[in-house]
Formats: structure tokens, C-alpha cells, sequence
């Protein structure tokens, strides 16, 4: 019994240890899928979707035949006394006889349907249903696109930070070698101090810039968790590297893509605006109309002069109403109007604002292209500069070594390396984040 209490105990030790220590492992492409089943908002998006579904039911609902039911239970401490006149028990003209009509306890119970057979603002209603379902729809689909943006840069961003780390560590690593190499000559008489403290200058700049590339390694990877649906300090490994995922993002094809107005999420969105404006109009219209309702009810009631409702002698007595109530809007001392002038002037703002829209979307687009040539181009540039900037810099070392350049021009080749190596990195990011902005404007996916 111990000995399987005890194997017990071991398999779910391992099995807790092996959950905690999981370790996810995500393309770009997965983690966006991921992304998009996991972030928060995204989930919230979704229930937004089924909130509205149920939402138009629940007018849909209004519509359709209604019943309730109504239990009723009276017990009259003191019944009300109603006077008689004394004529009619012979007594003399002018006297008043006290008299209690019923019995004290009353019971009943009542079923009514209710069915609306014409109403306006019903069918309008039906129709904003539709419409906000699509507004929900749209509003999830642009939640999708921004999850996407998002997890697009917080990849970008992690793989950024790695690239700096070891490009730094290895910058550190040779101007270590070189400072050792310097100090000993100048320990020995064959170099100047000058050249020691120009290597540390360096160095202290290059190991305070490892440092936080160090910790913004860890926050952009707790980001990508954290719009992933993540736990932040789970551990997450990437399985693309910088250069190939923005090598992957250089599709010169893309540039040459129409823009579908009608494709694009902001414009979904206003038309949707525009949608409900029409409708608002077409209520404030529809109250004019009069609205008809129809009901039947079936009830029993039972009288006693005590509490014995429940026993098989007591007499019920069935009653049954079946009606018709028409509303007819006569006069609303021209409030109907206002309210009618006020929808006709929404339903302008709301198509000047889709115009509007329009044309703001054409400009992001040709924006968007040029942001998207443009990182290409420096991306291409970039890439020369670092092998100029890479080749420029092992001259000078090699100069340096022979004593036929001075430590601050090796220093000066040195800071134009690193520089060229950050806007190389900063430059794949660029094309990663801005070719994202243009399939956002389209409307495309990866």
C-alpha cells in the first residue's frame, strides 16, 4: 500500500514538474494562430459576437406570442362595510342599513397571452439586430488584425533584442582582447595610455548597452506572452531568426495590390455606422404609425371565509377576456418631428464621416506602400553599410595592431560598426512591421 501511495505521489511530482517546465515554440505564423485563440481580447471579441446573437433573439422574442401567469391571494382583515338604504328592509326613508358584501379570503390564478400583431418599431428592431451582429462581426474582425499587428512587432521585437545581445556580447568579447592586448603593450613600455582608455571608454559604452539589451529581452518576450494569452514568464523560444523573417517580408508583388475599399475594416466599420443611422431614422419614422395588440386571458378565482383554497370542495369560478388595444399616436406637440429632423441629420454626419473615411483609407494605403518600399530600400542599404562599416573596422584594427592608425580612429570605426549594426537589425524590423501595416490597409493575411 506504501509502495503505491509512494509511485503515486512520484507520477503526479512529474507530471506537475513537466507542466511547469513546458516550453512553447512558435513560428510567426503560429504565433499568431496562437494569438488569435488565446489573446484576451480577441476572447472577448468572440463572446461580443455571441452577446449579439442572443441579442437579436432576445428582440426577435418581443415579437412572438407572451405568456404569463399571475397568482393572487387576499385575506381582508376587516372588510369594507357598504351601506344600503333602510327602504329596502322597510325601515323609514333616510336610514342606512351596514351590510358586508363576500367573504373575507379571495384566491386566483390567471394565464394571459399576449400577441403583437403590428409594430413599427419592431421590424426596425429586427433589422438593427441584423446590423449590430455585422458591427460585431467587423468590430472581432478588426480585433484579429490588431492581435495580428501586435504579435507581427512583439515577435520582431523579441528577435531584436536577441540579435543585439549577441552582436554586443561579441563586440565585447573582441574589444576585451583588444584592451588586454593594448594594456600589457603599454605595461611594457611599447604603447601610449592614452589608447588604454580610449578601448575603455568603449567598452563601458558597449557592456551598459548589453546590459539593457539584456533586460528589454525579457520584457519583449514577456509582451509577446502576454498578447500571445500567455502566463508572461512562461517559456517561449521563437523558431525564426531576424534575417530570415525579413527576408520572407520582402514581397515586391504586394506593392502592386489593388485596394478593395470595400475590403478594408475601418470602412466595414463606418458603413455599419451608416447602416444604424438609417434605422434610427426609419424608427423615429415608424412611432408614428399606431401599433395593434392582442391578448386573451383564462382565470379562476375562489371565495372563503377561511384558508381551505386547496381542498377539493372549494367552488372556483372560471372567467376568460380575449381583446384587442390599438395605440394610435395622434399629437406629440411636433416632438415626433424633432426627433425625426434630429435622425435625418445624424444619418448626414454619418455619411460625410464614410467619405471621409474613404478617401483617409486611399491615403493610408499609398502611405503604406511608400513606408513599406522605403524599408525595403533601407533594409538593402543597411545591409552594405554593415559590410562597409564591418570591413572599415577590421582595417583600422589590423592599422592599429601595426601602429599606423592612432586608438581614436580605431575608435571612431569601431562606434560607425555598431551603429551600422543596430540600424541593420532595426532595418529588418522596419520591413517586417511595415509590410504588416499595408496587408492591414488591404486587408490581407500573411
Amino acid at each position: 500500500m506504501k509502495n503505491s501511495l509512494l509511485a503515486l505521489f512520484v507520477l503526479f511530482t512529474a507530471t506537475c514538474s513537466y507542466a511547469q517546465e513546458q516550453t512553447y515554440s512558435f513560428t510567426l505564423e503560429e504565433a499568431i494562430d496562437f494569438a488569435l485563440e488565446n489573446n484576451y481580447s480577441a476572447i472577448n471579441a468572440d463572446r461580443d459576437l455571441l452577446d449579439a446573437k442572443k441579442q437579436k433573439w432576445e428582440t426577435i422574442a418581443t415579437g412572438l406570442p407572451q405568456i404569463n401567469g399571475a397568482v393572487s391571494y387576499q385575506n381582508q382583515l376587516k372588510q369594507p362595510v357598504s351601506l344600503l338604504p333602510g327602504e329596502l328592509a322597510g325601515q323609514e326613508p333616510g336610514t342606512f342599513i351596514p351590510i358586508v358584501f363576500g367573504q373575507p379570503q379571495t384566491a386566483s390564478a390567471t394565464a394571459t397571452l399576449k400577441q403583437q400583431i403590428f409594430d413599427g418599431s419592431y421590424l426596425v428592431g429586427i433589422q438593427a439586430a441584423k446590423t449590430f451582429i455585422a458591427y460585431s462581426g467587423n468590430y472581432k474582425e478588426k480585433t484579429e488584425l490588431e492581435v495580428r499587428t501586435a504579435v507581427v512587432e512583439a515577435y520582431g521585437n523579441v528577435l531584436l533584442s536577441q540579435e543585439s545581445v549577441a552582436i554586443l556580447e561579441k563586440n565585447k568579447a573582441n574589444l576585451e582582447k583588444n584592451l588586454f592586448e593594448t594594456q600589457k603593450l603599454f605595461e611594457n613600455g611599447l604603447g601610449d595610455e592614452e589608447s588604454v582608455e580610449q578601448l575603455q571608454i568603449t567598452l563601458s559604452s558597449i557592456d551598459n548597452q548589453l546590459k539593457n539589451s539584456l533586460r528589454l529581452q525579457t520584457i519583449t518576450l514577456q509582451m509577446l506572452n502576454l498578447i500571445m494569452g500567455l502566463d508572461i514568464d512562461a517559456p517561449t523560444k521563437l523558431n525564426e531568426t531576424l534575417s530570415d523573417l525579413a527576408q520572407e517580408q520582402i514581397r515586391l508583388n504586394l506593392l502592386e495590390e489593388d485596394l478593395v475599399i470595400d475590403n478594408n475594416i475601418d470602412f466595414k466599420i463606418v458603413t455599419n455606422l451608416n447602416q444604424q443611422r438609417e434605422l434610427e431614422l426609419k424608427l423615429q419614422k415608424s412611432l408614428a404609425l399606431p401599433t395593434l395588440n392582442a391578448f386573451v386571458n383564462y382565470g379562476s378565482t375562489s371565495y372563503s371565509d377561511k384558508f381551505n383554497f386547496f381542498s377539493n370542495d372549494t367552488d372556483w369560478f372560471d372567467s376568460s377576456v380575449l381583446g384587442l388595444d390599438l395605440h394610435i399616436p395622434i399629437f406629440s406637440s411636433l416632438g415626433r418631428s424633432a426627433k425625426t429632423a434630429r435622425a435625418k441629420i445624424a444619418l448626414e454626419k454619418a455619411r460625410t464621416q464614410l467619405s471621409e473615411t474613404e478617401q483617409n483609407i486611399r491615403l493610408q494605403h499609398q502611405t503604406a506602400k511608400s513606408n513599406y518600399l522605403f524599408s525595403i530600400e533601407q533594409y538593402n542599404t543597411a545591409s552594405e553599410n554593415l559590410a562597409l562599416a564591418e570591413r572599415i573596422e577590421k582595417k583600422n584594427e589590423i592599422k592599429y595592431a601595426e601602429g599606423l592608425a592612432s586608438s581614436f580612429e580605431l575608435r571612431q570605426a569601431q562606434t560607425q560598426l555598431y551603429s551600422a549594426q543596430q540600424e541593420y537589425l532595426q532595418s529588418m524590423v522596419e520591413v517586417i512591421n511595415k509590410k504588416t501595416a499595408l496587408e492591414t490597409v488591404l486587408n490581407s493575411k500573411l
